[in-house]
């Protein structure tokens, strides 16, 4: 059972997701763009005031300012959701390191690390003069009849066999 604090979490998490995918369409930009151009046709109207500044300027600063904390809480939680899927991608293929599971957690050290391990073999899947080499049919073919017998388990009703 959810408390109080978990169902107002999740209703932000909604909100945030929501309002930031809103922000990004356009209609949210044609919006923002009109309301512009009417505030700049308006200047003439209004003398080119401080008030008819000051509205454009206090508008846009009060919406900036709170549509960072919005974009930002979504943001967190897409990240969080690639990350998840990206150590499920690691945790499960058997040739990867586990370390890579939680290298966020790693010091920029230690990354630098892991980097010159990838650069490295990039460098030898580069002397192979040709992607034919390192990504060919029959490659695929062996990894997928490698994969295809390591499944021991019959298919369960909530998961599919592929």
């Amino acid at each position: 059972m959810k408390t109080k604090k978990q169902n107002k979490s999740s209703a932000f998490e909604k909100f945030a997701s929501h309002v930031s995918k809103a922000a990004g369409s356009t209609p949210a930009f044609i919006s923002a763009f009109l309301i512009v151009v009417v505030w700049a046709i308006s200047g003439p109207f209004f003398g080119y005031s401080e008030t008819w500044q000051l509205v454009i300027n206090t508008g846009t600063t009060i919406i900036t300012f709170l549509m960072v904390f919005l974009i930002q809480k979504a943001q967190n939680k897409d990240s969080l959701a690639i990350q998840l899927k990206l150590n499920e991608l690691v945790a499960s293929n058997e040739y990867s390191s586990n370390s890579l599971v939680d290298i966020e957690s790693m010091t920029e050290e230690e990354m630098i690390i892991v980097q010159k391990y990838y650069q490295h073999l990039s460098a030898l899947a580069k002397k192979d003069k040709s992607i034919r080499n390192s990504h060919s049919i029959a490659e695929a073919h062996e990894q997928h009849q490698r994969k295809d017998k390591t499944k021991t388990k019959p298919s369960t009703p909530n998961s599919t066999k592929k």
